[in-house]
């Protein structure tokens, strides 16, 4: 785990959290932790070498200097990149204008040739380095940029494999060139597709400008966020839609990542998410579910298996289950079904209230309550029986069936509540 936080302006240390708690949450743990902000002293070390050694020099050129040069070179019709100027100064020269004060950047001397990179996934890219110009590769010896430290750090901790998204294609040049100014071996290169928004624009970094932690508060499960993730720009050998970590782990084949960009799709991770949570057993659910409803409420597995093939995110469990808590107030209009009188609604939750009265305890499971209440319609309309009971129990146009809240409920809770029902039909 490395933090690349040497540019102060846009490093925070909770961003930094955010990476950790992500990381952590999603199970991909690290076994060295390391900050570029307290590597400096390295980084100076390979900066002075490469001043010593006429492979980096001091620029003086203020900002107005180099935009002048770069309009100039535009209106020629050339591509604008920096003219070296400063690379021709003496010692001499570098010194007065040091002893002075003036401000200055390194620049790092870049050759004029064609340079050819492997890529895992795009085969062999060629890139043209005399249109990249002398680049700045630190403000000064300790302030060093990006494109300088990645190179040293990837050098000094043997990275063999540098992975990343297309955008960063451009710097693969820079950092070979580097590399192979300081004598480093090269890692193997891979670059990813763009993750697309569904208009296929060029999504953020933060998904569709929403942070990593908020699809974790949102409700959704590592193993369905990995899935799909993984999914993005990728494809395994075999047509399958859901994988599991481990299938991952085995699987996973760069050669295998496709070119084009990957469309973020939040209604296939709604699904993989909604396919995920309706395989947990009861145990595990109610563990996830802790953190999404109010400590009082007691999850129990009966409530969990009436709502869990229902849910598309955990995010929405306390809607789905609150009626099981706190039964809400609702009209007796609600209680009926089709063009049924109040009366026979009535009538119809008396017939309920008998059968469920005469009921033992032990015998509140949803099975042998659908098998038994079937029998006591028998060919008639189940609708007007099982509408107004299932209304009566959870006070809502749409709920779990009544079979399913009655066995989460308990005898006496439904029995208080099919009661409650037929005293407001009888207002």
């Amino acid at each position: 785990m490395r933090i690349e936080d040497t540019d102060k302006e846009r490093s925070k240390p909770e961003f930094e959290e955010d990476i950790k708690m992500g990381l952590g949450w999603l199970d991909l743990k690290w076994d060295e932790f390391y900050r570029q902000s307290d590597r400096v002293p390295i980084y100076r070390e390979y900066l002075e070498k490469l001043l010593a050694e006429g492979k980096l020099y001091h620029c003086f050129c203020s900002k107005e200097d180099l935009e002048s040069e770069r309009q100039a070179m535009l209106s020629q019709g050339i591509p604008p990149k920096y003219s070296g100027r400063c690379g021709g100064l003496s010692k001499e020269q570098v010194k007065s204008k040091l002893d002075a004060g003036a401000p200055y950047v390194l620049r790092f001397r870049v050759p004029g040739s064609l340079l050819s990179v492997k890529d895992i996934i795009r085969g062999t890219v060629k890139f043209d380095t005399s249109l990249i110009g002398d680049m700045i590769i630190a403000r000064d010896l300790d302030q060093p940029l990006y494109n300088f430290t990645v190179v040293v750090d990837d050098a000094l901790m043997e990275v063999s494999h540098v992975i990343r998204g297309e955008e960063h294609l451009s710097n693969t040049p820079k950092q070979v060139l580097i590399a192979e100014a300081l004598g480093f071996e090269l890692p193997q290169f891979a670059h990813l597709p763009m993750i697309l928004n569904p208009d296929r624009s060029k999504m953020s970094k933060r998904f569709g400008d929403t942070a990593f932690k908020e699809y974790v508060s949102g409700g959704y499960l590592k193993e369905a966020l990995i899935n799909f993730i993984a999914y993005l720009g990728w494809h395994p050998k075999e047509d399958k839609e859901v994988m599991t970590i481990d299938e991952l782990v085995k699987e996973f084949d760069l050669k295998r990542a496709q070119k084009g960009g990957a469309v973020f799709n939040v209604e296939k991770l709604d699904w993989l998410n909604s396919y995920y949570l309706s395989r947990l057993d009861a145990d595990k659910f109610i563990e996830e579910a802790e953190r999404f409803v109010p400590p009082s409420w007691k999850l129990t597995p009966a409530v969990v298996a009436s709502v869990k093939n229902r849910i598309k995110k955990m995010n929405e469990l306390k809607d789905l289950v609150s009626f099981y808590f706190e039964l809400p107030d609702y009209d007796s209009d609600l209680l009926v079904w089709k063009n049924m009188e109040i009366s026979e609604v009535k009538e119809s939750l008396e017939k309920s209230l008998g059968f469920v009265s005469g009921l033992p305890e032990g015998g509140f499971k949803s099975k042998f309550l659908e098998d038994n209440m079937n029998a006591l319609v028998g060919s008639g309309d189940r609708g007007k029986l099982f509408w107004p009971l299932r209304v009566a129990l959870s006070g809502q146009k749409a709920s779990p069936g009544p079979f399913e809240i009655m066995e989460a409920l308990g005898k006496e809770e439904s029995v208080k509540r099919i009661k409650k029902a037929i005293e407001k039909c009888a207002g």
